[in-house]
């Protein structure tokens, strides 16, 4: 077992394994005990009572952080030649059709958020076994297959975020970075946790939030009350 730096133990110390802390007291916390040298993420980990492998349960969606994310999102659009304009004054970081496709089935990958027009998406398709497992292929559920692709450029890059349920019903998603105040990472975790407890599927028994924890890219996890949760 690898053994704590003395600024990860004296991190730990400051937080109460058994205790549940309100969102607010949380994202202060957070930010006391990061021990990164560098502006690190602030996560949030739901842990939900339901079963994704039901369609019903599989969780998925967007949510529009009103603080941002903290992290410039580097776009890629796929669009018609009619379009491109449009995308690039959007604020698109790479824009086009065959030229972008052959360049990520080469295996290029250097973007964050990919959009589509849907005539695109006979040829954005055959991407899965490149964009799929790093959770980028563009889907109409969260806004990134689209006819106002040029909207949805101004979304991502405005702070709107995907989020989607693992396969053990856990969401994972960044509200943030340390370098942020308390109180827009609270609100940032909000926005998200408001939008996830709004999304409960009707079929879903017990309890449905079971779990929040928040942490920062190397800080030791916090305890959140779901009960505070706005």
């Amino acid at each position: 077992m690898a053994k704590l730096s003395k600024a990860r133990k004296a991190a730990a110390e400051k937080i109460d394994a058994e205790k549940q802390y309100t969102l607010a007291e949380a994202m202060a916390l957070v930010k006391e005990v990061n021990t990164a040298k560098f502006d690190a993420s602030v996560d949030v980990h739901v842990r939900l009572g339901i079963d994704p492998r039901k369609a019903d349960q599989a969780l998925r969606g967007t949510v529009t952080l009103p603080h941002g994310t903290g992290k410039t999102k580097r776009v890629l659009a796929f669009v018609t030649p009619d379009k491109e304009q449009a995308a690039k004054e959007a604020g698109a970081d790479f824009v086009g059709l065959d030229d972008m496709v052959t360049k990520v089935s080469e295996g290029w990958t250097d973007f964050d958020v990919v959009v589509a027009m849907p005539q695109t998406m006979a040829k954005v398709g055959r991407l899965g076994r490149v964009l799929g497992p790093r959770g980028l292929m563009p889907n109409p559920k969260s806004g990134t297959v689209t006819m106002d692709v040029a909207q949805a450029i101004t979304d991502v890059k405005g702070g709107k975020i995907a989020f989607r349920v693992d396969k053990f019903g856990i969401i994972h998603s960044s509200v943030g970075r340390v370098g942020f105040t308390p109180d827009q990472l609270k609100d940032n975790a909000n926005e998200l946790l408001g939008t996830v407890l709004r999304m409960k599927p009707s079929s879903a028994k017990g309890t449905y939030v079971k779990s929040v924890t928040v942490a920062s890219t190397m800080s030791p996890g916090i305890k959140v009350d779901p009960k505070s949760i706005a």
